[in-house]
């Protein structure tokens, strides 16, 4: 077995990258604290093609040194927003007919293994702060909750390691991928 190379993969330059379809998807950060989770998100959105991130209150944005650190530079390729408020985000998802949903252990939440993806639904998933979660204030505006199942005493994930998770979840989707032209 021999390791492939980058030139070998065939990925994407970030002009092709720009241009190509994208996952029904915008990931919205509610207050994440950790530069690192942020450069996280960033480099997970792009393996994923998810069509965009929006960065709220204290949560970092581009260019910053630390976020390029994780991201490696999909800060570069992944479009971005910011909003001072998460609701402000919320609303201009409503506005453009997405179902918003909150990665979250909250009542009634979908498990994860049994979420299955609608057919022409544009989704928003909220993460949220590593200690608190996403705020009630925000869980209280979304359409469902999402939760990942877990089986350790923890009963909970880093906030990047679940976007990961989830998101891939997602791509994996039959019905997310019909609009994605990629090559397996």
């Amino acid at each position: 077995m021999q390791k492939i190379s980058n030139e070998a993969l065939g990925r994407p330059t970030p002009e092709q990258f720009a241009r190509m379809s994208k996952l029904p998807v915008t990931v919205v950060l509610d207050n994440v604290r950790s530069l690192n989770n942020v450069g996280s998100f960033f480099r997970t959105c792009d393996a994923f093609a998810v069509e965009r991130i929006f960065l709220c209150g204290i949560t970092a944005t581009p260019p910053s040194k630390e976020i390029h650190k994780t991201a490696l530079g999909a800060e570069n390729t992944v479009v971005w927003n910011y909003f001072p408020s998460t609701l402000g985000a919320v609303n201009k998802l409503r506005e453009e007919g997405y179902r918003i949903g909150a990665v979250e252990q909250v009542e009634g939440a979908i498990m994860l293994d049994r979420f299955r993806a609608e057919p022409d639904v544009k989704y928003a998933l909220i993460f949220g702060n590593e200690v608190f979660g996403v705020a009630q204030e925000v869980v209280d505006q979304c359409d469902f909750g999402m939760e990942i199942p877990q089986a350790g005493t923890k009963h909970s994930l880093n906030v990047s390691v679940s976007a990961g998770v989830v998101l891939w979840h997602l791509f994996a989707d039959p019905v997310m991928q019909a609009g994605l032209n990629i090559e397996k």
